[in-house]
């Protein structure tokens, strides 16, 4: 039975954040925004045996980044809170900065560590502007909108967007796609994909970033234009002598990864454009 308090408050979450659900099988499916899914069914959410509500993303393989992106913590699938968990709502509301311009909320992306860690999060409103945040656990909703500090100065890491899933790719020689965003990067892996971008979009790429890549084959998925070419070539040079093999390609059809499978293409009908420093044994030379 999924009737409770700690339901029909995820039910009216999801309602006010406009994530499509459906109600089916003795479990509320619902879309899964936490990796950028379109449709529903991606996420179960139902009552275990315990009373709380036990959530699953099937793409995701866990519940964390579902609740992070609706701004829900462990304690909050209980119909009270736990005694002993601080209601700590460090992903909590969709107040963004540019909300005092009428503007929304309409997707979160958080940056982790090697071991999981929030470093830092991104998120998009439905005008296209992204703002930064860092955990800050002295602030009412556990978050600062700004990563330097007033001088400046960087106060977190810079790290590839889904670090951890990056790792555990590279260390089975799967092939790593890296997109200019994280929509796109959420279109890559959407189609069973290992992917991975850097926070700012074009031109933030950085040797740090790279560092992370050492020995990975890597498909760099420019976008089609000016600036998209600009970024994978800066891309290309941070990742010479640190990948096995780089490969550049764009999009059959529109600017990007996003695009490309929204027309129906496939990973294999990306169009290469540049083998700057192909696999080994690849008779291909370096355009």
């Amino acid at each position: 039975m999924t009737d409770g308090i700690a339901f029909n408050r995820m039910a009216d979450r999801l309602r006010d954040l406009g994530v499509q659900t459906r109600y089916g099988g003795g479990a509320l499916r619902a879309q899964g925004i936490c990796h950028g899914a379109a449709g529903v069914g991606a996420v179960s959410i139902k009552r275990g045996n315990s009373g709380a509500l036990v959530v699953w993303c099937h793409a995701c393989e866990d519940n964390a980044r579902f609740l992070d992106a609706i701004g829900w913590t462990l304690a909050d699938l209980n119909d009270e809170p736990l005694s002993d968990q601080p209601r700590d709502r460090s992903a909590d509301d969709t107040w963004i900065p540019c909300r005092d311009r009428g503007h929304k909320r309409i997707a979160q992306y958080v940056y982790r560590d090697e071991l999981g860690n929030v470093v830092h999060g991104v998120t998009r409103c439905d005008h296209k502007c992204f703002a930064q945040w860092r955990p800050d656990s002295s602030t009412r909703s556990g978050r600062r909108w700004s990563l330097n500090d007033p001088d400046g100065n960087r106060l977190v890491r810079l790290v590839p967007y889904r670090l951890p899933e990056l790792l555990t790719a590279k260390a089975v020689d799967r092939v790593i796609f890296l997109a200019e965003g994280e929509k796109d990067v959420a279109a890559l892996v959407d189609h069973g994909l290992a992917a991975t971008c850097n926070a700012g979009g074009a031109g933030k790429w950085t040797t740090e970033h790279a560092r992370h890549l050492e020995g990975a084959d890597v498909t760099i998925v420019a976008d089609r234009d000016p600036a998209g070419r600009k970024h994978a070539e800066h891309v290309v040079d941070t990742l010479r002598g640190i990948a096995r093999s780089v490969y550049v390609v764009q999009a059959k059809t529109g600017k990007d990864a996003a695009d490309h499978f929204a027309a129906g293409h496939t990973d294999s009908e990306f169009l290469q454009v540049w083998a700057p420093v192909p696999y080994p044994g690849d008779p291909e030379a370096a355009a």
